[in-house]
């Protein structure tokens, strides 16, 4: 075994539809589906295509057989219909009319939608997930960060808010995108359909409804690949947001700050082979380390859009690669961040402790506002606190002091305005619109 999919990422059910015996399975559904077409127009007996159908699975089509013939021709689908062919007395009529990537791009549509399935249905386990830690942490006020320093108060439950409206939006746009890719082809080698004859559009449509999929027409050789493209910059898009979510537990774990933590089995995980005190968040770094390889297929998804006249053969090779890889590693990395999120440590202790750090700074805009509120023009506000803020800075004092010893307290209760509670706006409703939109809607 030479990928790592083999042996330590991705799930099960999604990898399975990407086996080589799957694929296979795909492709005999994809001809006993045109067997039957062609007996329904009245091109071929039907008893043919209920032989066809009932042979063309794997208990027939042995995959050794197939690599024995492929071997042999060097043409990996004619060796799954010449393998097909053996096992059926009206083997005669397989194929018949079609050209390679009618049947591969068909069996590709059918394969990418049914990844796409499972990634929905995770997607959702995780904006459920999301949506809960919004509700509970709808008020937990934590420091805001923008360049990395402390900005304003705001909620931790705003936060997971923020990331639930990204999810959802990544939900609606599988959708869109899975309409989009469920698009096969049954219509020859250029796409004129000139094999099948008179009768060509009603086989393409018996197919494309058989199989729940839509035809494209027009078609060259091969469905067109800027519907590709689509799919996947959608899997480079969630994977950028799982990387984005990764990254803000990494940092909110740093040693430094500490206000989350991803779950850590401290009875027997270990975290470092020669220091026994750490506690590294390590499923958020390798969702970080493979977003990035999501992203990367996306370039040859760009490249393979690029044919000669009806196609070439460029496409296929890279394929191969990477419509499994991206759909597998999506649906991994969003089946790692629920996990990392379901059991996610808040320090809500932690949380205040920084708040208090940082000397009242972030308060600043807030003794602004009020002033401008008494009359005092905005401009001269912030200049003020400007200067109060570096003088606090320099003298390591609370600014609420440097503002006492300007006379501040004088004009507005300064107390009082030192309370990052009362200085969160509307994250609390933006939380409940949040949730109530988004439960609704997906």
């Amino acid at each position: 075994m030479i990928c790592p999919l083999d042996f330590r990422y991705g799930r099960d059910e999604i990898k399975n539809i990407f086996s080589e015996e799957s694929r296979l399975q795909y492709w005999l559904r994809v001809e006993a589906t045109l067997a039957k077409a062609h007996a329904h127009v009245g091109n071929i007996p039907k008893e043919a295509a209920e032989e066809i159908e009932k042979k063309a699975n794997l208990k027939y089509v042995k995959i050794e057989r197939v690599k024995e013939i492929e071997k042999e021709i060097r043409h990996d689908v004619m060796a799954m219909v010449k393998a097909l062919a053996e096992q059926c007395e009206y083997g005669k009529y397989i194929h018949l009319g079609a050209t390679s990537y009618d049947i591969v791009d068909t069996s590709n549509a059918l394969q990418m939608r049914d990844a796409l399935n499972i990634i929905e249905d995770e997607m959702k386990k995780l904006l459920k997930t999301l949506l809960s830690l919004a509700k509970k942490y709808r008020n937990t006020v934590m420091i805001g960060r923008t360049h990395g320093q402390f900005a304003l108060p705001i909620t931790f439950g705003l936060k997971m808010a923020v990331f639930a409206s990204e999810v959802g939006r990544h939900i609606m746009r599988l959708r869109e995108v899975r309409e989009e890719i469920s698009v096969g082809k049954m219509s020859g080698a250029v796409g004129t359909g000139a094999a099948f004859g008179e009768k060509f559009f009603e086989i393409q449509d018996f197919v494309m409804k058989e199989l729940g999929l839509k035809a494209e027409i027009p078609a060259t050789q091969i469905v067109g690949r800027d519907r590709y493209i689509s799919l996947f910059s959608l899997l480079s898009n969630i994977a950028a947001s799982m990387e984005k979510f990764a990254t803000e537990i990494r940092n909110l774990q740093r040693s430094e700050i500490g206000e989350v933590e991803e779950f850590f089995e401290s009875s027997k995980q270990v975290g470092s082979s020669t220091m026994p005190h750490k506690r590294n968040p390590i499923v958020c770094e390798q969702i970080s380390g493979l977003s990035r390889v999501i992203r990367s297929n996306l370039i040859p998804a760009w490249e393979n859009a690029i044919q000669w006249h009806e196609r070439d053969l460029a496409n296929s090779s890279s394929e191969r690669f990477i419509i499994p890889h991206a759909l597998v590693l999506t649906d991994w990395v969003v089946y790692q961040m629920n996990r990392v999120f379901s059991n996610i440590v808040v320090n809500e202790d932690r949380m205040k402790e920084n708040i208090e750090k940082s000397m009242g700074l972030p308060m600043a805009e807030a003794v602004m506002i009020k002033l401008v509120e008494k009359g005092m023009s905005r401009q001269d506000a912030h200049e003020l606190l400007r200067q109060c803020s570096m003088e606090a800075r320099e003298r390591k004092v609370h600014l609420r002091e440097v503002l006492k010893d300007h006379g501040i307290d004088k004009k507005i209760d300064v107390d009082e305005l030192f309370r990052p509670e009362n200085y969160t706006g509307k994250a609390g409703e933006i939380v409940d619109m949040v949730v109530e939109k988004l439960s609704k809607e997906i």
